[in-house]
């Protein structure tokens, strides 16, 4: 039996909800899979700043190191700052951690009716680079309050940091179909995106079987809306990044939807696997939440903890749910968070029938 130990954050908002939606899923998949989930719940966050001026302890990043990987639900609150929960929680793990890579994926659901009219099957990744570029700590106000108040923001690119976003995105297109684009705005940035393009340009050469095309990220978001299957892999930049993933999970039907994993491809450290949505105060609470975005960023952690047998039968049972009807209201179904998450615990045993009587008949 495979053990892993995972740090469970649910954070704010409907994270309460969607995270042990989630885990009750998870706990099933490993029932049928021989894994052994081993889940310790934190309960930083929003709450917890409330009550200590800080969204997790002091010692929180060392209690963390202590596991395989983080399952995060959401974090934020009305009453405080979006720069205190960022910075405050997810910055320092992801940089702690070096979880350089964020990975996006960008998939056409069954089930789910997607705004867009084309009837083209989605099917993209987007890598974001997750610790540097644009959201870098180097800046600050000055003459606040005054008629010249003025903020300047830096932003960071190193080869170091580049060069190793691109690779991962290239690996992961030679798995693929074979087709990396570059997200860019070398044509107004003069000096960090060139720097940009000639480092992912200079990576990919080294996979032969990948072509890369470089994209002014303006164009290329227009394009995600007009043509969004046409494109395989996506590389870009922290903000670009994080802009572009948005848009895609968009175009596929719900922010709702969407997974992320923020990872550590050396496994050196645990990686956090989180929905991309926020924690929607304002149906907290109702039983209204769509748990497939967490759920799916529960397959991908079984994916990047070794199990892809396991990650396979859990996404195939939520797709399985939602091709059946029972999608959320975000997604034009009339289900409640708690009747979703039963209609995938559901599909998980069926998809489990089905692949023993499989083998039955392949051994007959």
């Amino acid at each position: 039996m495979s053990a892993h130990s995972i740090a469970v954050i649910a954070g704010d908002g409907i994270g309460n909800e969607v995270v042990p939606a989630a885990i009750a899923c998870l706990e099933r998949i490993a029932e049928l899979h021989s894994l052994e989930l081993e889940f310790t719940y934190f309960d930083w966050g929003s709450d917890y700043y409330g009550r200590h001026g800080r969204m997790m302890p002091v010692d929180g990043l060392e209690q963390l190191a202590k596991h395989d990987a983080i399952f995060l639900g959401a974090v934020g609150s009305p009453g405080v700052p979006d720069t205190e929960s960022l910075w405050g929680l997810l910055i320092p793990i992801r940089r702690e951690f070096q979880q350089y890579i964020n990975l996006r994926p960008v998939k056409t659901l069954d089930g789910v009716t997607s705004p867009l009219a084309a009837k083209h099957p989605i099917d993209l990744l987007i890598v974001r680079e997750n610790n540097e570029g644009e959201y870098s700590e180097v800046g600050g106000r000055m003459y606040r309050g005054l008629p010249q108040e003025s903020a300047v923001q830096e932003t960071i690119f190193t080869r170091l940091g580049i060069s190793r976003a691109a690779h991962y995105a290239a690996r992961l297109a030679s798995s693929r179909r074979g087709h990396l684009t570059s997200a860019t705005k070398s044509n107004g940035i003069v000096h960090t995106m060139p720097f940009w393009d000639e480092i992912v340009e200079e990576s990919v050469r080294q996979y032969p079987d990948v072509a890369l095309t470089s994209e002014l990220v303006d164009a290329l978001a227009a394009h995600l809306v007009l043509k969004p299957w046409t494109f395989d892999v996506i590389v870009a930049s922290n903000l670009f990044g994080d802009i572009l993933s948005d848009l895609g999970s968009s175009v596929t039907g719900s922010i709702g939807l969407a997974p992320s994993a923020n990872l550590n491809p050396e496994r050196d450290f645990p990686s956090l696997f989180e929905p991309v949505h926020g924690s929607a105060p304002d149906i907290a609470g109702k039983g209204l939440a769509n748990p497939v975005g967490q759920i799916w960023s529960g397959a991908m952690m079984l994916e990047h903890l070794g199990h892809p047998g396991a990650a396979a039968h859990l996404q195939s049972a939520f797709e399985s749910a939602l091709r059946d009807g029972h999608g959320t209201r975000d997604v034009g179904g009339t289900s409640s968070t708690s009747e979703f998450t039963a209609a995938v615990l559901s599909a998980i045993d069926v998809v489990a029938a089905h692949q023993a009587a499989s083998a039955a008949t392949s051994v007959l």
